[in-house]
């Protein structure tokens, strides 16, 4: 048994989640499944990220207090999750006294490194919206390239920038030029851990390309010192005197969630938190491609600063860009699709697999509502759904409602003892486009067997021959049951029901004799009008974006 961390990224509370955010985060419930059911001690955390300027410029908007606004999202977000079957251990949020006692304690023992350092440097400042502004909210022309760039990054070039090097800043919020004020804050020399940093690259070449080609571009341009306190009202105090009026940089506390959510996991028996962070662990991180940075040198650097030993991150799962109908989701024009809406009118299964099937794994994807839905109807439906529900049906009508007959297939059994075994490969490396199209050529296979076998023939020539194929489908099924349950977890509980399947990662074996209940169709069609309709919807969006 081995022990398992399992963060997904922290989406910010100052609105609704949508398809992008769901495409980069939902590996880390397939991976944290999978664990689970091959025996691992597996802890999954992630919670809401509920400080910074997004939040607090959300609330100056609707008039209400950052809390108020970060914890109608929270809810929001939780509620998602569990409808999507997120299998989180802990969902915490930044808000929560667990997490902010957590990384005032952190960061006291982090000021108290030789990492850490007084500097003044000029800070944004918007006099339009009387506040001081996070690098991200700080809009104008890339220095490198001359493209549009935020404070903090150019998304056209890659390059890491500083608000001050932005040439026509100007307010995110409300598009109007920003001076700058002088102000001391506390500074983490990541530059000092530059050779720490570029060895635990080289260590993992399992690491998503994308993952890879960004922090090894930041490591040869040379890492930047980046402060760890904001002029900022909305967060957690520093611990440190003389800077009682200043927040902790945002991004400095955030990554910290994996820590605090996993010790809260630990105090309720999920986990040992030594164990956790101890160096026989493993850590999988999963996010979009612009938090790669995040997880691959900020999360590392504090940690190490930290001086404790905490165990550095092992995989990284980085996903690409999801784009909507082939144009580049945007939340500020409402050019999106609202997760908790699709999930509204959508199978959560049908959602998943869709995403996990197509989506920005390793290059970036595109949702259209056309493929969604032939995805679910010749997919699912056609092709899985088709054939547990006519195999199922079939033993009900025609074989006493009880498994028939059958003898074991050798060939048949060393076929899905070699799916365990490589799809879980596929799985623990992150390559989960692989291990769902692996399995579902299996499918493919089983529809195939049921077809050459014409049991709907055989029952009046041969009925010793149908009943073997019906025991043989019987255990297709309940094989594929697991290997699918990481994937979709509520078709397969549906089947778990009807065999009596335990779902641990292993051989399943549905005895002869066995009283089959009643079942139901695991998928529904959908009509394709949905298609025109969903599509016109989009475009509407376009037309009032």
């Amino acid at each position: 048994m081995r022990t398992i961390l399992i963060g997904s990224a922290w989406p910010y509370a100052n609105g609704s989640l949508h398809i992008g955010h769901i495409a980069g985060l939902l590996p880390a419930d397939v991976l944290a499944r999978y664990h689970r059911a091959i025996g691992d001690q597996v802890c999954f955390v992630s919670g809401s990220d509920c400080h910074g300027t997004p939040v607090a410029i959300r609330a100056r908007q609707e008039n209400r207090p950052p809390q108020e606004v970060s914890d109608f999202y929270h809810e929001e977000f939780t509620a998602c999750f569990q409808k999507l079957g997120f299998s989180y251990d802990v969902y915490s949020k930044t808000s929560a006294d667990e997490h902010r006692e957590f990384v005032r304690e952190f960061h006291r023992k982090l000021y108290e490194s030789p990492y850490v350092y007084e500097k003044e440097t000029p800070q944004a400042y918007c006099r339009t919206c009387n506040t001081f502004l996070a690098d991200r909210f700080v809009l104008g022309k890339c220095p490198a390239c001359g493209a549009d760039a935020r404070g903090d990054q150019c998304d056209s070039c890659g390059a890491v920038l500083e608000p001050e090097s932005l040439a026509e800043p100007v307010c995110a919020v409300c598009k109007n030029p920003i001076g700058f004020k002088p102000s001391t804050h506390l500074y983490i020399a990541v530059s000092k851990l530059q050779s720490e940093l570029e060895a635990l690259v080289s260590r993992h070449p399992e690491w998503r390309k994308n993952a890879i080609a960004f922090t090894e571009r930041y490591l040869c341009e040379g890492l930047r010192d980046r402060a760890l306190t904001r002029d900022l009202e909305w967060g957690i105090r520093v611990p440190k005197s003389g800077y009682e009026a200043k927040t902790i940089y945002i991004w400095a506390e955030n990554v910290l969630g994996y820590l605090s959510a996993s010790k809260t996991a630990a105090a309720a028996g999920v986990c040992d938190f030594s164990e956790l962070w101890g160096t026989h662990a493993k850590h999988y991180y999963v996010h979009g491609k612009d938090n790669i940075p995040f997880h691959t040198i900020i999360l590392p650097a504090l940690l190490l600063a930290n001086g404790e030993g905490w165990h550095l991150p092992d995989q990284i799962i980085s996903s690409e860009y999801l784009t909507l109908e082939g144009r580049k989701i945007s939340t500020s024009q409402n050019y999106a699709i609202w997760l908790k809406d699709l999930l509204d009118h959508y199978e959560a299964d049908s959602i998943r697999y869709f995403f996990i099937a197509n989506g920005p794994e390793k290059k970036d994807a595109d949702f259209s509502w056309r493929e969604f839905i032939h995805s679910h109807n010749g997919e699912l439906l056609g092709s899985y759904g088709n054939f547990v529900n006519r195999s199922l049906a079939f033993i009900q009508n025609y074989c006493g409602k009880t498994v028939p007959q059958g003898t074991p297939d050798k060939a048949l059994r060393d076929q899905i003892d070699d799916l365990y075994v490589t799809v879980g490969k596929r799985i623990e490396s992150g390559c989960l486009k692989d291990a769902i199209r692996e399995i579902f050529e299996f499918v493919r296979y089983a529809n195939k067997f049921f077809d050459t076998e014409q049991p709907w023939i055989t029952r009046n020539t041969d009925k010793t021959a149908c009943g073997n194929t019906l025991y043989q489908c019987v255990q297709i099924i309940a094989n594929l049951a697991v290997l699918l349950a990481p994937f979709l977890p509520f078709s397969s509980q549906k089947i778990f029901g009807w065999l009596s399947v335990t779902g641990r990662w292993e051989p399943q074996f549905v005895p002869s004799g066995y009283p089959l209940p009643e079942t139901e169709l695991l998928f529904h069609r959908i009509d394709k009008k949905v298609i025109e309709q969903e599509t016109e919807k989009v475009k509407a969006l376009l037309k009032n974006g």
